[in-house]
């Protein structure tokens, strides 16, 4: 004899199911507040470090209102849900030193895309069983994730772009990136241009070790005048490479010192820009328009002045560029 289900069966079917899809959400929105807070150390400035905290603490709203609405519909939420958020956070950022940024940041955008389905399929479970509180809340949790996916999508396209992304690298998702870019590197340098520009590089290497052996005993002073004489030979370095026609290669070495803010000042891309005041290099930045010339300018006013209101106008311009090719402007 068939089963003949009732209305009220269907209705128990599906308020079981939103249970337990509101308490997966806590769950990953517990290890979302946990990579939030992970991420924070790695702002590459205050504007970004403040919203990433503001993140974090609206994480934890979120993960109160989630909480609410398990036990409204009679349900219970995991006990354990911060600690295993806590716990999959930690392993998740200890997976990520060995990987480059850009697959850390992945997984970061899986994670929100996940929270994004569910908040979906949770408003669509709402609907069916009439849950109006439910759907408010799924509505809420939309938007959040949409903004969040946003947001990552952006770091990844400036990070793409050449950046400087809003999140800074580790040291070792550095070294692991740098790894990655040395095995892809052109092979179009003739063997004697390698050559000639090691024996520049070697000649530097006597002077280098007699200031870092002058450094156990001179302090920062020392240390110093080796980061200078580094500079200087990536410096001789670049211009050995152009003199040998290897251009991919003096670019290579050209970006490298961009990055390390150690580009004279005829070299930045804004005419006279250690003379300008702050309002007028925040305007000067804000009309660049390729995020290399961008990463040089914060490069070297993160190595000099350093000044926040500065290095956010040129994040933000970064971000707007970024927005721009990927079409979410």
């Amino acid at each position: 004899m068939a089963t003949t289900f009732k209305a009220t069966d269907t209705s128990k079917i599906t308020e079981t199911t939103l249970i337990n899809q509101l308490r997966t959400v806590l769950d990953l929105t517990h290890t979302e507040i946990q990579v939030a807070e992970t991420r924070i150390a790695q702002a590459r400035t205050e504007a970004v470090e403040k919203e990433l905290t503001q993140n974090a603490n609206n994480g934890r709203i979120r993960a109160e209102a989630i909480e609410k609405a398990i036990r409204d519909l009679g349900g219970f939420p995991d006990t354990i849900g911060p600690f295993l958020g806590r716990a999959a956070a930690a392993v998740k950022a200890l997976t990520e030193q060995a990987q480059p940024f850009d697959e850390a940041l992945l997984g970061d955008l899986a994670l929100e895309d996940q929270l994004l389905d569910r908040a979906r399929y949770i408003k669509a479970l709402a609907v069916a069983a009439e849950n109006s509180d439910v759907q408010d809340l799924a509505d809420r949790l939309i938007t959040a994730h949409s903004a969040t996916v946003n947001w990552l999508t952006t770091v990844l396209a400036e990070d793409a772009l050449g950046g400087p992304a809003a999140l800074r690298r580790t040291p070792l998702q550095a070294a692991a990136g740098t790894a990655v870019r040395i095995v892809g590197l052109p092979g179009q340098w003739s063997a004697q241009s390698v050559e000639r520009v090691a024996e520049l590089l070697r000649s530097t290497g006597p002077a280098v070790d007699d200031l870092v052996r002058r450094a156990q005993h001179a302090g920062e002073v020392a240390l110093k005048a080796i980061g200078a004489s580094r500079d200087a030979a990536l410096q001789s370095a670049e211009s050995a490479a152009r003199d040998e026609g290897a251009e991919k290669t003096a670019e290579a070495l050209h970006n490298a010192r961009a990055a390390a803010g150690v580009l004279d000042a005829e070299e930045l891309p804004i005419a006279e820009y250690d003379e300008l005041n702050l309002n007028e290099a925040v305007t000067a930045v804000k009309d660049l328009d390729t995020p290399s010339d961008i990463r040089a300018i914060i490069a070297h006013e993160e190595a000099n002045k350093n000044r926040q209101k500065l290095v956010s106008a040129a994040q933000a311009r970064v971000a707007e560029i970024a927005q721009e090719v990927i079409g979410l402007s």
